[in-house]
This record gives C-alpha cells, structure tokens and sequence, in this order.
C-alpha cells in the first residue's frame, strides 16, 4: 500500500491521465458502431447477432460500472481504475485474436468490465481538485466520455482501411495500455473511503434482470414475440428487477443505495440519462447504417464505413463546443435549464433525422443539432448528480448515473434494431419506414424526458461549485487530503 505520506500529484497531471482514461473507454463504445457490416460479413454472422457486439459491451458496463465504483469507494478509486483499464486492454487483445462471432462478444463483455473508469474518474476529480474547479472538471470528464465516442465512430472506417479488421482494437489497446501504466504512477491514492463490505447478491440479480430483459428485445423477431422464451424471459426480468430492488432496500452495505437514488436530483438526472443514452448509442449505430444503404433503394446515400462516419463528425465538434460553453450558460440561466434546452435540441435532431434525411447536407445539419443537445445535458449533468451526494458516495452515484446510460444504450440499441429490422424487406435490405419509425421514437423519448428535466432540483452554478467543495469527513480521510 502506497504510503500516507506521499507526496500527491499536481491535479493537471492527474486530470490528464483521467482523459486519457475515458478517451480509451469512449473510443471501444463506438468503434465497432458504424462497421457491424464489415464484422458481420468477416465473422460469417447475420445482422441481429452481430448487434450484440455492441449489446454485450453496454451490458458488460452497465452490470460492472456501480459494482467498481462501489469497490472504489472502498478499497481505493486508484486502484480501481488501474484494474478497469487493464480489463479494457486485455478485453482488446482477447477481440484482435477473436475466430468467431462468440469470441468477440465475450471480449466484448471483458471490456466493457472497465465501463467502470468513468465514475472513478469523477470520484478521483472531487477528491484532488481544487474546489474552484471541481464543476467545469466533471462537466468537461462528462464531455469527453460522449466525444470520444462520436470521434469513435468518425475514426473507424479510416482505421479499417489502414490497419484491418483488428485495428479497432489494437488503437484502443495503445491508449488504455498507456492510461493503465500512467494511472499507476500519477494517480494518488484516493483520501475518501467508505468502510462497509460489498454485497454480491445485489450485482447478482442486476446482472440477472438486465439479460432477461433484453436478450428477448434483440431476439423476439427470431423467436416470435408471442413465443414462451420471450414472454418467459420477460416475466423473469420483472421478478428479478423487483428482487433486486427489495433486496437493496433491505441490506446494510447496498450495492445501490436506493434512499440516495430517491433524491430528486438523482432520480430526475437519471431519467434523462436512461433516455439519452437510448438516444445516444442508437444514434451511432443506425444514422451510420442508413448512410450506408445503396441509394438504388431509394433512399440511403452508398456511403462507405468512412464517409459514414464522417457524418457524425458535426456532432463531435459541436459536442466539445458545448462541453466549452456549458458552464458559461449555466451561469447564467441554471444548470437545469441548460439540460431542459439541451434535452429539446436532441429531439429536434432525431426529429429531423426521422422525416429530412434526403441528402447528407441534412445529416450534417441534424448531427450538428444532436451534438449541441448532447454537450448541453451531459456536461451539466455529471456535476448535478456529484454535486447531490456526499464525497464517500461520489463513485456508485456517479457511477450508477453513467451505468443508467448504458442501460438505456443497450435498450435502445436492442429496440431500434427490433423496429428496423421489422421492416426488412425480401431482399435483406431494411426499409426507409424503419429508420423513420426508430428515428422518429428517439425524437418523441426525448421530447418526453425534458419534462423530467424541470423536475431537476432549481440550483445556480454557484450553489453547485458550493457543494461539490464541500470538505469530506476528516474521519474517513486516512490522514490525505485533498488539494
């Protein structure tokens, strides 16, 4: 153990390693988004299996996420970071070597173990920055974690181009290898723990209800929808789901302290992170896939793996715009303004994705859009929820606000792959009524969830700076303290 007296690194080295860290976990969100074709084709899959390439991962995260920041908080988040990058490589060595479709969705589910590293890194952020500066550097984290993963998808045709079909892990396993090693030697030893043991039932029957339900959602065109497999795993789903929550309710040392998740500002930031992240991550997948069907079926702009994802390069510009200007806006009208706003940006752009979407000039216009709504919400909402929960609960409420985003990722993706895919016609080819249906659905979810946004409690900036300064529990300190 790494002695109390050592001397801490300077908060922007650390802060440079904590990029560096959620840059690589961004990247390995998206990277295979946009060339699920090319996988499906290489590995000899059809188009619904190859989507759990991308399922497996945000349910692989959205399970291990609240499990390690939750051990975070307790062993160390430096520590936890350091094991969750080194998942993330070792999941990217296991996907270079993959033989098969099954092989790549089990390295899928190794890497997405380091979903983890994002709410570490918030933790990390509260416990060494100095109190000025804790706001903008969550906002700004929150940021690059939704820009990394736009880049993920703008990168990934020009990746297989130059370096194959394994490139798109080999990148990823540079840059966490990297973050992993400078982590160790930067990142100090964490001053804030939390000293009750870690459930495991809990992860248990998270884990559990998370597959039931949407393992049938990806499926149910295949098995029927009226069929006993997904009606039975469904019904599953629910009892698990309510046996998770009686049995976090009951337990002395919760995985999920579900008192905390009834907070308003905690149960209102998460709403609208379920939606966004539905938004988000099917927008990675299905805006690139629709680019890429040949134009002779009328619609569709025979845009290769790299063009396509150039397409979603506006939303990434924009994003870090917004992840620039955000705590200047909410300045001056109010955090949950800004996320309101930026709720109804999103949905204009899906909406104009849905019903203009004839030319790739709409495209770039609806990404731009997108991007702005995007940085709005996640900027400002990472900061509310760290903000609204005392420092030793800094990682599993952090954590569990990203882990709902993965979980409405993963529902997403599995639903609007149902509507497309529902809507295949005899050639294989999905028609342009699927996209509008799933499109338009993204756009009509996020016009929804703004009205959870006004529940978001009224704060100013300044109250928010206010509170995340607040000093942790001298008892809890171990003899560090923060900068």
């Amino acid at each position: 153990m790494p002695s109390a007296s050592r001397r801490r690194s300077h908060f922007r080295l650390t802060f440079a390693v904590l990029i560096c860290a959620v840059v690589g976990f961004a990247l390995l969100q998206s990277l295979t988004s946009p060339v699920l074709g090319p996988i499906s084709e290489h590995l000899g899959t059809d188009r619904n299996t190859v989507t759990w390439v991308l399922t497996a991962y945000l349910i692989s995260a959205a399970v291990c996420t609240p499990i390690i920041g939750r051990i975070g908080d307790r062993v160390g988040k430096e520590r936890m970071l350091v094991a969750s990058l080194c998942a993330l490589a070792l999941g990217c060595l296991a996907a270079v070597f993959a033989p098969s479709i099954g092989w790549l969705i089990a390295a899928r589910v190794v890497q997405g173990t380091g979903g983890g590293a994002v709410p570490l890194c918030f933790g990390i952020i509260r416990d060494e920055f100095p109190e000025q500066k804790i706001a903008g550097a969550v906002g700004f984290t929150a940021t690059v974690v939704a820009i990394g993963a736009g880049v993920g998808v703008v990168v990934a045709g020009p990746i297989l181009d130059a370096f194959g079909y394994t490139g798109l892990f080999w990148v990823p396993f540079a840059v966490t290898s990297a973050a992993a090693v400078a982590a160790f030697v930067v990142v100090p030893e964490s001053p804030v723990r939390t000293p009750e043991a870690i459930s495991v039932l809990p992860a248990v029957l998270l884990s559990g209800w998370l597959v039931a339900f949407l393992v049938p959602l990806s499926q149910g065109s295949h098995w029927g929808w009226t069929s006993p497999q997904v009606i039975g795993l469904i019904v599953l789903s629910v009892l698990l789901c309510w046996a998770w929550v009686q049995v976090e309710l009951r337990s002395e040392a919760p995985l999920i302290d579900m008192k905390m998740m009834g907070r308003r500002a905690i149960w209102s930031c998460n709403v609208v992170a379920l939606v966004l992240g539905w938004t988000q991550f099917s927008a990675f997948v299905f805006l690139p896939q629709f680019a890429q069907v040949d134009s002779s079926h009328g619609y569709g702009f025979s845009a290769s793996v790299t063009m396509s994802g150039l397409l979603i390069l506006p939303s990434a510009v924009t994003m870090v715009m917004m992840g620039l200007c955000s705590p200047w806006l909410a300045r001056k009208v109010g955090p949950r303004t800004v996320v309101f706003t930026g709720c109804l940006m999103t949905s204009g752009a899906m909406a104009m994705a849905a019903f203009a979407h004839g030319t790739p000039a709409h495209f770039y216009v609806a990404n731009g859009f997108l991007g702005v709504g995007q940085g709005m919400v996640i900027s400002c909402m990472a900061g509310l929820v760290v903000a609204a929960v005392p420092p030793e609960q800094t990682g599993v409420a952090s954590g569990m606000n990203a882990n709902i985003r993965n979980i409405g990722g993963s529902i997403g993706a599995a639903v609007s792959s149902m509507i497309i895919t529902a809507h295949v016609g005899s050639d294989g080819v999905p028609a342009e009524s699927g996209f509008t249906w799933a499109f338009g659905l993204m756009a009509a979810t996020m016009a929804l969830v703004s009205i959870a946004a006004l529940a978001i409690p009224l704060v100013s900036q300044e109250q928010l700076v206010a509170k995340l300064a607040v000093e942790p529990d001298p008892s809890v300190l171990g003899g560090l303290r923060p900068h």
